[in-house]
């Protein structure tokens, strides 16, 4: 990549792995623009784990579970990118071991906390509020991505499990960084009222 503009895409349409060209407001370019923004939603937190890593060394787990997510999700995002016969022998693809990879962080980060009794608003340390923002794109881009295996099922299934597992993973996560720096979540108040 030693030229970043083409202006190939000036005319709306974008390139597919295999050279095909599509619409960029196309079903298949939403889904894995917001893999895309999702990975650098993680990022974000990932920046705002970094002043925390040197008092709180458990929290380089956590890095390192969004670190290879964000490896994850530029395999996922590859793979929508590229249409079926255009794929290449060894190309990383999601499979179910990355699902099961993801639930056993869940379980593992959920032994230390508290089970939840209601709702919490998104919110605590600022980590755990990015978190939370990723959480709410990840659901989006699993939102697409069930459109898009309506009208195309050779989308993988493995990649909506995938979608679906990381937002819980991302909330139970913003739960376990706001835990280990001891920020209290907020607690939704169903009968609120407004303040003074």
């Amino acid at each position: 990549m030693t030229r970043i503009y083409t202006r190939t895409g000036d005319d709306g349409t974008t390139g597919l792995v295999g050279g095909q060209r599509i619409r960029k407001n196309a079903l298949r370019i939403d889904a894995y623009g917001t893999v895309d923004e999702l990975s650098s939603a993680i990022g974000m937190a990932r920046a705002e784990l970094r002043p925390l890593l040197a008092e709180h060394t458990r929290i380089a787990d956590l890095d390192a579970w969004l670190a290879w997510t964000q490896d994850v999700l530029f395999n996922l995002g590859s793979d929508l990118a590229t249409l079926p016969q255009d794929r290449w022998e060894d190309m990383p693809l999601i499979t179910s071991a990355d699902v099961a990879a993801l639930e056993r962080s869940i379980d593992r980060c959920q032994t230390d906390l508290v089970p939840l009794a209601n709702f919490i608003h998104p919110g605590g340390s600022r980590a755990g509020a990015a978190l939370h923002v990723a959480r709410t794109i990840c659901r989006r881009a699993e939102r697409l991505l069930v459109t898009l295996r309506e009208t195309d099922d050779a989308v993988s299934l493995d990649c909506q499990h995938y979608l679906n597992r990381l937002s819980d993973a991302l909330f139970v996560w913003a739960r376990w960084v706001n835990h280990e720096v001891g920020v209290p979540e907020h607690l939704w108040q169903p009968k609120t009222s407004p303040p003074g």
